[in-house]
């Protein structure tokens, strides 16, 4: 058990939007809110899954929606403990013993630390993806059959309601469809979990391991060069692509950010491209016209010189990034785990291979 201050919350927004694959929300924005509810509110305690009684009950809290929306229509924060509240009062349940993070992302890593502050409960150093996903179904707890529901939504102009679904596709269905009448982003506060359920099920360490990744991009003391090494030496990872946007098609459909990057090679990889396809989060990154990594495992654009964390909706002509992968928890790769989020399930005519198998195979074609 320790607290976090204002130092390991910025490090935390950034290792958070990372781990968010592009989607997740404006690391920026999020660490925003969260510093300014500790400073309101004293420093939130976050414990780890094995210091979590097994039959206490937690509750996260997340933005749904497409994120390029967030930086027009942003909540004023009250939303993120109405929603925590409605679905405790819903659940009967007189104590909720913390909250934790939904996913790894800029704004959903940081929504729980404001909910924690405000209400004086413990952040759970865990969540339900080890990254972030575009549904709501794309959950671990979802993966050991645990519900979605009850769940609660509501919005900035005070709409608020519960859900109680057949099944978690359902779920997603269904608050998709509110979210696009609420103006293409909502607050929900939903999977209910069990301490016990939050060890079987969860992805632990997760807020450590943002704050890890964020300390070694904010550091001062090192070039982009040793950083690199360090951070893909921390995340089991791959350089992929060094390359400068040439072409971004994006478009906000059904409560999503869609489209593709277009990546043209500089230094190492000059003479290359890249196509990178993303529904809010970058899903699959095609080198030369043959795959070098897809979803599940994690697609991470960054910025070439500081290696700041690139997100969807913050995609430029011109900027010069570097495309990092990393492979997925292990849960993510079982038969379940591919089905729920692996490529088919977004319409892309590949058969899930790991990031491993991928980049081994490209560097023995090369050689």
């Amino acid at each position: 058990m320790r607290y976090l201050d204002k130092a390991a919350i910025e490090h935390i927004a950034i290792g958070a939007a990372f781990l968010g694959t592009g989607g997740g929300g404006d690391p920026y924005i999020g660490k925003l809110m969260a510093i300014s509810a500790i400073e309101k509110n004293g420093p939130v305690q976050l414990v780890t899954v094995d210091e979590i009684e097994d039959e206490d009950f937690f509750i996260p809290t997340a933005m749904m929606g497409a994120p390029s929306v967030s930086s027009e229509k942003f909540p004023n924060g009250e939303e993120f403990v109405k929603v925590f509240q409605k679905l405790s009062q819903y659940l009967g349940k007189d104590k909720i013993a913390g909250t934790y993070p939904m996913e790894a992302g800029g704004v959903n890593s940081m929504i729980p630390i404001v909910v924690a502050a405000q209400l004086g409960l413990p952040l759970v150093d865990c969540d339900g993806m080890g990254r972030a996903f575009p549904e709501l179904q794309m959950v671990t707890f979802n993966l050991d059959g645990i519900s979605a529901t009850p769940m609660a939504i509501t919005d900035e102009k005070g709409n608020i309601g519960i859900f109680e679904t057949i099944n978690n596709r359902w779920t997603e269905r269904l608050a998709r469809t509110a979210t696009v009448e609420m103006g293409a982003s909502s607050l929900v506060s939903l999977y209910p979990t069990t301490g016990l359920q939050m060890k079987q099920s969860g992805v632990h360490h997760i807020v450590t391991l943002s704050e890890k990744i964020g300390q070694i991009i904010a550091s001062n003391h090192k070039d982009a060069k040793d950083k690199l090494s360090e951070l893909l030496a921390l995340v089991s990872g791959y350089e992929l692509f060094q390359g400068k946007i040439v072409d971004v098609i994006r478009e906000t459909k059904g409560g999503f950010n869609l489209g593709r990057i277009n990546l043209e090679g500089i230094e190492a990889h000059k003479g290359g491209m890249m196509k990178v396809h993303f529904q809010n989060e970058n899903l699959i990154a095609e080198k030369d016209d043959e795959v070098i990594a897809m979803t599940p495992d994690l697609l991470c654009l960054v910025d070439y010189e500081t290696l700041s964390p690139v997100t969807t909706e913050s995609l430029k002509y011109g900027k010069r990034v570097r495309v990092i992968g990393l492979p997925c928890d292990h849960k993510w790769r079982t038969k379940k785990g591919i089905e729920t989020a692996g490529p088919r399930y977004f319409g892309y005519d590949y058969d899930y291979v790991p990031i491993e198998e991928l980049v081994n195979k490209a560097v023995k074609d090369h050689v």
